[in-house]
């Protein structure tokens, strides 16, 4: 609501048309030809906010995670619990990593180009990853992929 509020009292001169996959905030700044240094104040605030409490909300359960797998006493059983966290957090870091370069950087450093590549990577990519790493995990799926790349390397 505060981002709707702060983007009707802006003012387009020039193009309508947003050069980005999907209408985000800065994107829609860079097309104003109004000063907009209060909506990249409240969009680094807002972003900062929600994307730290819940990287931080994140890392605490991973923290709570990594100590009851540091309980178990089976050293086969600790190493396939940290084997997915691992991966899981591997992909949470990449996300979050993604939106803090997004978002919270100077707005003299914005480029459309780069950030229609960043957008791909945390809306499409990463997302993705979760369904790829826990499938991957199953031998079955582990053993079929195996196969699929020898028969693609053996036709080659």
């Amino acid at each position: 609501m505060i981002y709707m509020c702060c983007t009707f009292r802006l003012s387009f001169c020039s193009s309508n048309i947003i050069n980005h996959f999907f209408c985000d905030v800065l994107p829609l700044l860079a097309l104003s030809c109004s000063d907009t240094r209060i909506d990249e104040t409240v969009t680094f605030a807002f972003m900062s906010c929600i994307t730290g409490s819940s990287f931080v909300t994140v890392l605490l359960s991973y923290v709570y995670i990594i100590s009851t797998i540091l309980q178990v006493r089976y050293a086969e059983g600790r190493h396939k619990a940290f084997s997915t966290c691992s991966f899981h957090l591997t992909s949470v870091v990449l996300f979050f990593g993604t939106l803090l370069f997004m978002y919270l950087r100077p707005t003299s450093s914005y480029s459309v180009d780069r950030d229609k590549v960043t957008s791909v990577f945390y809306t499409l990519l990463i997302p993705m990853l979760n369904p790829l790493i826990y499938s991957l995990r199953n031998t079955e799926v582990k053993e079929a992929l195996r196969k699929a790349v020898n028969k693609l390397l053996t036709n080659s």
